[in-house]
């Protein structure tokens, strides 16, 4: 049994990573449903949670079904990121998670996500203020290194640990990588394989199938997997990698029906959650894989990207099942 700090969170869990205007309440809810053993929230600015800024604050909102729950918070300075703890803790999450890995240009400039690689040092710091001033678990999600010459994630992950760390998810690139190329998972697994570390260690980047989850528990030795892209309209592929891991076999697609009835859900959910606005804008992401397979889908998926109306949304769903529902699709 795995545990992050005394939390118990499955044999080989299956982690819901923290994706920007993905890994939120409804998508969550629906991954949990579907055998996600933790989930993450959308990184959350330390400067916009001390500020009060209604984006940042929006996404503290967790419901008792998503547990086990982690809040990511991001953050370079030290000040901040200490006083977000106390915003965050009132939230009650089960887990506090750092990103020190996100690569994106306007979080990296200001020194935080994968910025931070550059200076391990207050990377460490961070960390180790932050275990003290809160009870609970502190896990950390981080990248290879900041380039491929600067590597040194065995250190650091040690560094981590002795500075409170419970778990550690690694991203298999660099930041200089970005999400070009393949995820490397051997340095991963000498993070793992330090006789010195005791505290689990989850891989992450390219799972994208349940034999890659197998490869990484059975070939890499890691703890568990974070799944990131792969969950993207697809929230079944947690049940579909436990069912394989259970069977050997691949779990069967969800019908046409199961997959406009969840769709549907997920933007009623959205709707309900953040707004018409933003709920039909942040949920179209996903329509794409949800209706993997369907033959000529273009003429649907234009429908369900292109308006700002729920209702007309609703109406491609409708328009998908009765009209695609005898046709022969994958």
């Amino acid at each position: 049994m795995v545990k992050i700090g005394d939390l118990s969170v499955g044999t080989f869990p299956l982690l819901l990573a923290p994706m920007e205007d993905v890994s939120d309440p409804p998508f969550r809810a629906l991954c949990k449903e579907n055998g996600a053993d933790v989930v993450y929230t959308e990184f959350i600015s330390s400067e916009g949670l001390i500020r009060d800024a209604a984006k940042s604050v929006q996404k503290l909102d967790i419901y008792e079904k998503e547990r086990p729950v982690g809040i990511q918070i991001f953050g370079a300075n030290l000040d901040s990121m200490l006083r977000s703890v106390e915003i965050v803790e009132a939230s009650k999450p089960d887990i506090i998670d750092i990103n020190f890995g996100c690569p994106v240009k306007k979080v990296v400039s200001k020194g935080a996500g994968a910025g931070i690689l550059k200076d391990i040092p207050l990377m460490v710091k961070l960390t180790e203020e932050m275990a003290k001033r809160t009870h609970l678990p502190l896990t950390i999600k981080t990248r290879l290194g900041w380039d491929h010459e600067s590597i040194k994630i065995v250190e650091v992950a040690e560094r981590l640990q002795d500075a409170g760390a419970k778990a550690i998810s690694i991203h298999g690139r660099t930041r200089a990588q970005m999400y070009k190329g393949d995820a490397d998972w051997a340095p991963i697994a000498a993070v793992k394989n330090n006789p010195r570390m005791h505290i689990p260690i989850f891989g992450n980047g390219d799972v994208h199938s349940p034999e890659r989850a197998i490869e990484m528990r059975d070939r890499y030795g890691l703890d568990g997997a974070m799944i990131g892209r792969a969950s993207i309209g697809n929230p079944w592929f947690f049940n579909q990698v436990k069912h394989f891991i259970k069977t050997g076999e691949h779990l069967s697609p969800p019908t046409l029906k199961e997959r406009v009835a969840v769709a549907r859900r997920h933007l009623e959910m959205a709707i309900d959650w953040k707004g018409e606005i933003l709920g039909v804008l942040e949920t179209r992401r996903h329509y794409t894989n949800y209706f993997k397979g369907i033959p000529n889908f273009k003429p649907y998926r234009t429908a369900m990207v292109t308006s700002d109306d729920a209702n007309d949304v609703f109406a491609a769903f409708d328009r998908v099942l009765n009209e695609v529902q005898d046709l022969e699709w994958v």
